[in-house]
Order: C-alpha cells, then sequence, then structure tokens
C-alpha cells in the first residue's frame, strides 16, 4: 500500500526545496508534479499574509520544475484592509524562472447564516481503496500517484472519463503542519489526469498552469475532486474540478491543457 512517510520537500542546507519520491511528477524523473510546487508557493503567500485567508492562486508552468532544488521568491503587489494580492515565482538552482504565480487573499468575517444551495455530500466511509487513475510505468521511479492514498465513491472507476475520487497525500514539510489551502493543491493539479478523455498510450494532456480558487478551508485531510476534462479538435483542452470535503464543495481548480497524439 501507499506510503506517507515521507513529505513532498525536505530543505537543504542551502534553503532550497528538494523533492523526495512523492514530488515527482508523471512527464519524467528528474521534474516534480505541479501540485505540491504549488503548496509551496501557497505557503508562501500565507507567510507573507497571515492574517487573511488565500481565495485564489494561478500559477503559470514556464518549463521543467527540478527534483533537485527550488526555491520560492514572493511579494505583496497590493495592500488592503481586507484583500491582499501577492506575486510570486519559483526559482531552480542556476535563478531560471520555472513558474510564476498570482494570489489573492481575503480577510474572513462573521456573517452568521447566509443563503446556499448545497451539493450532496460524499461520505469517506463509502468509498472503496484503490490506485490513482494514471500510475507510473513499473520501471519507471516511484512518483506522487505511488504515494496518494485513493478511494473511490460508488460506482467510480480507474476508467477514462468524468471521475470523482478521494485522496490523501503527504504532507508538504516534515517540519511544520501543512494549511488547509496548501493540502488543496497536490490534488486540484490531478484533475487532467482524474478525468482523462483517454489514456496515455493514445493522448498527452500536459497543463500549461493551474488556477485555483478557494471559497471555504477543507476540514480534512482526505480531500474528493469530482473532475471533467474537455477537449478540443484544436489541440487545447481545460481541466475542470470540484474540490471537496465531506461538508460539501471547498474549492474549484482550473487547467489549461496541451493536447498531442502520444
Amino acid at each position: 500500500m501507499k506510503s506517507l512517510e515521507l513529505a513532498f520537500f525536505d530543505v537543504n542546507e542551502d534553503g532550497f526545496f528538494v523533492g523526495n519520491d512523492p514530488a515527482r511528477g508523471p512527464w519524467r524523473d528528474d521534474a516534480c508534479h505541479a501540485g505540491p510546487v504549488t503548496g509551496l508557493v501557497v505557503r508562501a503567500f500565507e507567510n507573507l499574509v497571515p492574517d487573511k485567508m488565500l481565495t485564489r492562486i494561478t500559477i503559470e508552468l514556464l518549463r521543467p520544475l527540478p527534483m533537485a532544488g527550488l526555491r520560492v521568491e514572493a511579494e505583496i503587489t497590493r495592500q488592503g484592509r481586507k484583500m491582499e494580492a501577492t506575486m510570486g515565482e519559483v526559482l531552480d538552482g542556476d535563478g531560471n524562472v520555472c513558474a510564476r504565480a498570482s494570489g489573492m487573499l481575503i480577510a474572513e468575517d462573521d456573517l452568521g447564516e447566509v443563503p446556499s444551495y448545497p451539493e450532496p455530500p460524499l461520505h469517506l466511509s463509502e468509498a472503496t481503496r484503490g490506485c490513482f487513475p494514471v500510475m507510473p510505468h513499473p520501471k519507471a521511479k516511484a512518483n506522487f500517484a505511488s504515494h496518494a492514498e485513493i478511494a473511490y465513491p460508488p460506482g467510480e472507476t480507474m476508467d477514462p472519463g468524468p471521475t470523482t475520487l478521494w485522496m490523501k497525500t503527504p504532507p508538504l514539510l516534515l517540519e511544520e503542519e501543512t494549511s488547509p489551502a496548501q493540502r488543496i493543491c497536490p490534488l486540484a493539479d490531478c484533475g487532467s489526469g482524474i478525468s482523462r478523455n483517454v489514456d496515455f498510450a493514445e493522448m498527452s494532456f500536459m497543463n500549461c498552469d493551474l488556477t485555483i480558487m478557494i471559497h471555504r478551508k477543507p476540514s480534512s485531510t482526505w480531500l474528493a475532486s469530482k473532475a471533467k476534462s474537455y477537449w478540443e479538435s484544436s489541440g487545447i483542452g481545460l481541466g475542470h474540478a470540484t474540490i471537496m470535503d465531506e461538508e460539501g464543495p471547498v474549492a474549484t481548480a482550473l487547467q489549461t491543457l496541451l493536447l498531442r497524439p502520444s
């Protein structure tokens, strides 16, 4: 069964985040999955603005994210009493910019009861343990899919097409608690794989970016993704996922997809 003993990253003596096996992506052995790296950017934004809730992050993926080491630089670009905006970059050991990100953080309030139209809840207790829909090749190094715990609601399978599944992932770093917003990131970047229209053998579906819009902090470490992909003959696609806990939706994740025949 999957192991959660490793965190996604360790921090080396120079302050770089070095990827462990769970951080490895599906495209190449020396590059990180974008979800955990997005979590590092969220961490930087939350450290900059600790008194507000991160409600949106958009990250543009410019080049492979090396397992060997990454650092995150972030700054506040707009300050306000109720809202603050942030920008950030993910750099490799040579100073090359691998990703750029923007964020929005909003002050929380207590409005009491507000009108809502809740979706039918999902119950983890009804789900059946399984594997991630896209597993690494038997000869490939262990990666993200090898270290994620997965469970499928009744009627859901690993087959291509719109899919809902539960996932629990390792912590971002062993020495500190992973925040609710950081926990969303690894699953949020999986929507295109969870809901791929066909398998890798027929079509590749690499995402160029990731946007996560969070409206409620999740209350659990297990999170569900209700994912669907939209593929077009132009070679452009969209991955769309609703991220949920057992109380209902917490966020929406969007990915711009580059489609190419395998």
